[in-house]
């Protein structure tokens, strides 16, 4: 009983050792991130309230991100505004 077991614990290390190991280099993933490539997030336009008073002028409050954004918005009203 005792040669069976030993035998058997042979067979099993003798099939194990004989198998062929896994490189960790093999096991890589297909994809990877590229770093210059990222999300490119869209601009939010400028936030416009505008008011009227009771002379008929109007007034506006602009708020934004993006300060060049803020400016041509102010322009575009001032052109459009004032010309009435």
């Amino acid at each position: 009983m005792f040669v069976k077991r030993l035998l058997l614990v042979f067979f099993v290390i003798f099939i194990f050792s004989c198998a062929p190991k896994e490189d960790k280099q093999q096991v890589q993933p297909v994809f990877k991130q590229i770093p210059e490539i990222r999300e490119i997030k869209p601009e939010k336009p400028p936030k416009i309230k505008l008011k009227r008073d009771a002379k008929n002028d109007y007034s506006w409050e602009i708020s934004g991100d993006n300060a060049e954004e803020i400016i041509k918005a102010d322009r575009k009203l001032r052109k459009g505004i004032g010309s009435e």
